[in-house]
C-alpha cells in the first residue's frame, strides 16, 4: 500500500478519509495522490464572452481555490512529512476517478463517504458506492476518523466460492499482514441462506485450510439478513474494519442482484475494505 488515492472533495469525510491515508502511508513509507475533481456547469456562448473562453477561466478559478484547500489540510494533518502529490481534474466525479486510477497505477483509494439511506440510497447512490462496485484496486471506505494503526480485528465474510476468491484472499491476507490485525472469518447463516452450522464450520475449515490463513477464527452467525448481520457480528466482537468482495454489476444487473459490500459502506462507521476482482480483470486485460 504505497501509491495511495484519496479522491477529496475537502467534506469532513473525505479529510478523515486523508487522515487515515496518512496514517497507513507512514507505515509504508508511501505516497500520497489527493485529487480534486471539478464538474463544470453547462456552458453556451454569449455575444459578449464564448463559452470557451469563459471555460478556462473558471478552470483555473477553480484549480487555485482547490490547492489553496490542499495546502491548509496538508498543513493540519502532514506531521509526519508524508510524500504528497495534488492533481485537479474537470469531469464527472467517478469516471474521472477510474480514469486517473488507470493512468497512476496506484495500489489503493481511499475515499470518504457519507452513506445514505431509503430512497436516496436506491436512486442516486453515491460515488463511493460506484468506486467500491468498478475501483480496479481495492477501496477503503472511511466515514469517521479511525488512527489507521488501531486496525486489530478484520472482519471478513465470506461466501465459500472458493473458485473466484484466490485474487481476493491474497489481497485480504496482505492487508491483515500490514495491520498486524487477527482475521475473523464469518459466515451469516440467514434464514434464506440456512445451512446446519456443523457443515458451514466445516466448509470454512476447508477454506481456511486451503488458502493457508493463519491467526483466525471461524464464525458461523445466525442472523435474519446478511448485511445485518455483519454489522452486528462486527460490534459484538468489536471489530475495527470489514473487508469483503464485491461482484462489480453494473446497470440492471446491479439493481437486481444488489451489493452486501455497498449496502455495508452505506450504513457502518468504521472503515469498510472493498475490493472487485472482476473490475481488476477487466483492466489487467485491455
Amino acid at each position: 500500500m504505497k501509491r495511495i488515492l484519496v479522491p477529496i472533495d475537502f467534506s469532513a469525510q473525505s479529510v478523515n478519509a486523508f487522515r487515515f491515508a496518512l496514517d497507513i502511508a507512514g507505515r509504508s513509507n508511501g505516497t500520497i495522490t489527493l485529487l480534486h475533481v471539478t464538474t463544470l456547469p453547462a456552458l453556451h456562448d454569449s455575444a459578449l464572452l464564448p463559452a470557451a473562453g469563459f471555460k478556462k477561466a473558471l478552470i483555473r478559478e477553480l484549480s487555485e481555490v482547490a490547492e489553496s484547500k490542499f495546502k491548509r489540510i496538508i498543513n493540519k494533518y502532514n506531521t509526519e512529512n508524508i510524500r504528497i502529490h495534488t492533481n485537479v481534474i474537470t469531469g464527472r466525479v467517478h469516471t474521472g476517478i477510474i480514469q486517473f486510477i488507470q493512468k497512476e497505477n496506484f495500489d489503493l483509494v481511499v475515499m470518504g463517504t457519507k452513506g445514505s439511506s431509503g430512497l436516496k440510497e436506491w436512486m442516486v447512490g453515491s460515488n463511493t458506492e460506484k468506486m467500491v462496485r468498478t475501483s480496479p484496486v481495492p477501496v477503503i471506505a472511511i466515514k469517521t476518523y479511525t488512527p489507521g494503526m488501531s486496525i486489530k480485528r478484520i472482519i471478513f465474510p465470506n461466501s465459500l466460492d472458493t473458485e473466484n476468491q484466490e485474487d481476493l484472499i491474497m489481497k485480504i491476507k496482505g492487508l491483515q499482514n500490514f495491520f498486524q490485525a487477527k482475521l475473523y472469518v464469518i459466515w451469516v447463516n440467514t434464514p434464506a441462506l440456512s445451512k446446519p452450522d456443523h457443515e458451514i464450520r466445516r466448509q470454512l475449515q476447508r477454506f481456511a485450510d486451503r488458502f493457508m490463513l493463519k491467526d483466525y477464527t471461524i464464525n458461523v452467525f445466525n442472523y435474519t439478513n446478511e448485511e445485518s448481520g455483519i454489522l452486528e457480528f462486527t460490534t459484538q466482537t468489536k471489530g475495527d474494519m470489514i473487508a469483503m468482495g464485491t461482484h462489480g454489476l453494473t446497470g440492471l444487473a446491479h439493481l437486481l442482484a444488489g451489493s452486501v459490500a455497498e449496502d455495508v459502506v452505506n450504513h457502518v462507521l468504521f472503515p469498510v475494505w472493498t475490493y472487485s476482482a472482476k473490475s481488476a480483470k477487466a483492466l489487467t486485460t485491455r
